[in-house]
């Protein structure tokens, strides 16, 4: 029984050691904390907003009035590189569907998300918390910043702006 005892306490001992649980004397391998960020300067992006998301839009103009003729061309672009994913209904196809989107996150968070879909998946935790209902990674579809504005003004008007 001492012996299991000793052999456990062992085995404890080392795998703390090697997950940096514990220092060697005089030998601290744990890494210097990393400076403080600068705030951003003018014309970077800003630090990271989880209202906002990852990407370069930190403000998007959204009229109160649906612009008919950019929700057309958002739907054309739906047709084109989403509708084989997402459902306009409340529906999980391979992605989340879109009824009410406009309603749960903020234009520029969707149009981040659109555009820098793989920076948003690794650090944005709405974006992982779809990752892990839909098991499947969007595929970056190179949307143009017009594009992603069109699509955005197209989900508005799948959630009945006028």
């Amino acid at each position: 029984m001492k012996r299991t005892f000793v052999y456990a306490m062992f085995a404890l001992t080392t795998a703390l050691i090697a997950c940096g649980g514990g220092n060697s004397a005089g030998t601290d391998k744990t890494p210097a904390a990393e400076p403080a960020k600068e705030e951003a300067k003018s014309g970077e992006n800003p630090s990271y907003d989880p209202k906002r998301g990852e990407g370069k839009f930190t403000h998007v103009d959204v009229p109160p009035a649906l612009n008919a003729a950019m929700a057309e061309n958002g739907n054309k672009t739906y047709k084109l590189k989403c509708e084989s994913c997402h459902k306009l209904t409340e529906e999980k196809l391979v992605g989340p569907g879109w009824k009410n989107v406009t309603q749960r996150h903020a234009p520029e968070w969707i149009m981040n998300f659109v555009t820098n879909t793989d920076e948003m998946l690794n650090k944005d935790p709405a974006a992982q918390a779809q990752l892990e209902i839909c098991l499947v990674r969007m595929p970056n579809q190179n949307l143009s910043d017009d594009e992603a504005r069109a699509v955005y003004e197209f989900m508005r008007k799948n959630d009945g702006v006028k």
